[in-house]
């Protein structure tokens, strides 16, 4: 007998509806075949839901079995197909009625029937609801992530059994709720405040407009400077994700196998620092199952490179096409997949191989040679695509005792969340989110200088050899500046400080 039930494929961050097709064959020696270009991990499902269904007395097994998942043109990969199969099986087999088509399934089945928990469940939730499906039913410990897409009632079980009864029940139950208003009511606690970070007032400022509207940043300077320290600290002056924010990014870590629970949803911006010997399969995202990397799990937080010049050039190099798109497209054997990579990339990095080029307590012991074959591991065209780039001095230590506490991260988090919600304003009607983000036709649209003003940044950008994309960050950061000044037009002093965060480039 014949039948189908619907599950789903996740690709990226998005997910595609999968038929599953069921057939138990009247005569014939019994045997078990799946195709539809199913992967290992899924053609092992066959042992386990053979194991399970025959410890909870529902053999099948006597007869041919031919499971289908269709399209048959896309690898399927994952584990969640156990439930669907386990379920097609006892319609074909007439054990249970057939299952309404605004159904979906979706869990890994254990050798005695219970379902154990899935990654990806966030995209199938919403994939479904997009595909216009009515039900999700997944385990119990998925039922709080799925549970976070609004639309569709998702119904979490313990066991395939208390799934059968359901169906047998015509579906109907009471489905599981999550108050997502109380996920963002927690409030983050930070071990770090800016309050730590006496002086650098450069560096603060390049910090706060960098924060505002979500521009790179890179900061050079000797060891103990104080780069580290105000890179760790920029979490807390970021506001909150929102929802569509938190949703995103949320997808990726549950793609990733890092999310097994609604109650872990995304609501701060994360924070990824990967260590310079990473590769860039572990940058970018890669193996064989062309997992997320650490550009994409930053994605509406920050990506801090400590000792960036330390990371090999070959790696630094994948980071042009993230920090230019928005996005990484990892490409494998027979799959293709694109992740958000939309980061705020912050960078530090000393500026030789000894670290006291240019400081004023200690001397630089390297050669001319060594500081250019150490800084020439990055690039022009990698350094044009970060917006603001500051010097970090050393301070005396009894100057840094006489001074006072620095300003704590609350007042700098009011003024960057302002200049957030300015820029909201600004975007509603468009995909992009940050003066960061603007396409040329938006900069050219809200980066307007008056006649004085605009000769002076051609001046400038004559006389220092800007370059057309150096030319358009100037403008976008000038913008943020002038956000954060409240200023509904752009000065020539917005133009200037905004100018001299360029020029250590040039």
């Amino acid at each position: 007998m014949f039948s189908k039930v619907y599950s789903a494929l996740v690709n990226g961050i998005e997910a595609e509806i999968v038929e599953v097709e069921t057939d138990i064959g009247a005569v014939g020696l019994p045997s078990f075949n799946m195709v539809g270009l199913a992967e290992t991990a899924v053609k092992e499902s066959r042992d386990r839901v053979k194991a399970a269904m025959k410890n909870m007395n529902l053999n099948v097994f006597a007869h041919p079995i031919t499971v289908n998942l269709a399209p048959g043109d896309i690898k399927k990969e994952g584990t969640h197909f156990d439930l669907p199969v386990a379920v097609g099986l006892t319609c074909s087999a007439g054990m249970v009625k057939s299952v309404p088509e605004d159904c979906l399934f979706a869990g890994e089945l254990s050798l005695d029937g219970k379902l154990r928990a899935v990654g990806g469940i966030l995209p199938i939730a919403e994939g479904a609801k997009k595909a216009g499906f009515k039900k999700l039913i997944v385990p119990s410990d998925n039922a709080d992530e799925a549970a976070v897409i609004d639309g569709i009632d998702v119904f979490p079980f313990e066991d395939l059994s208390s799934v059968t009864e359901f169906i047998n029940n015509d579906c109907k139950g009471t489905p599981h709720t999550l108050d997502k208003a109380s996920l963002f009511t927690s409030v983050m606690e930070y071990d770090v405040d800016f309050s730590d970070v006496k002086g650098q007032f450069a560096a603060r400022r390049c910090a706060e407009i960098a924060a505002a509207g979500m521009h790179n940043l890179f900061m050079i300077g000797s060891p103990g400077s104080g780069k580290t320290m105000i890179a760790r600290r920029m979490p807390t002056i970021l506001p909150d994700m929102t929802l569509t924010e938190a949703i995103e990014t949320t997808k990726i870590y549950s793609v990733a196998g890092l999310i097994r629970s609604g109650r872990d949803l995304a609501v701060h911006r994360p924070f990824c620092s990967p260590h310079h010997t990473s590769s860039s399969i572990a940058l970018i995202g890669g193996t064989s199952k062309a997992i997320p990397g650490q550009v994409s799990l930053a994605s509406n937080g920050v990506l801090f490179l400590d000792e960036l010049l330390e990371f090999p050039r070959s790696v630094l190099e994948t980071l042009r096409q993230p920090l230019e798109d928005k996005e990484v497209t990892v490409s494998r054997a027979g799959r293709t997949v694109t992740y958000p990579a939309n980061f705020m990339l912050v960078a530090a990095a000393n500026p030789c191989p000894c670290g006291y080029l240019g400081d004023k307590q200690k001397e630089c012991t390297c050669s001319p040679s060594q500081i250019q074959k150490y800084r020439s591991r990055l690039s022009g065209p990698l350094m044009d695509r970060i917006d603001l780039h500051v010097e970090v001095g050393s301070a005396d230590i009894a100057e840094l005792a006489a001074m006072a506490d620095g300003e704590p991260s609350e007042a700098i988090r009011g003024r960057v969340a302002h200049a957030h919600a300015v820029q909201s304003a600004r975007f509603k009607h468009s995909k992009t989110r940050f003066n960061s983000r603007m396409s040329e036709k938006e900069t050219k649209k809200y980066c307007i200088l008056d006649e004085k003003t605009s000769k002076l940044l051609e001046t400038a950008a004559k006389k220092y050899n800007l370059s057309a994309r150096s030319y358009s960050k100037v403008l976008k950061t000038a913008r943020t500046i002038a956000d954060l000044d409240r200023s509904e037009h752009i000065g020539a002093k917005h133009i200037l400080e905004s100018l001299q965060y360029r020029l250590i480039q040039e």
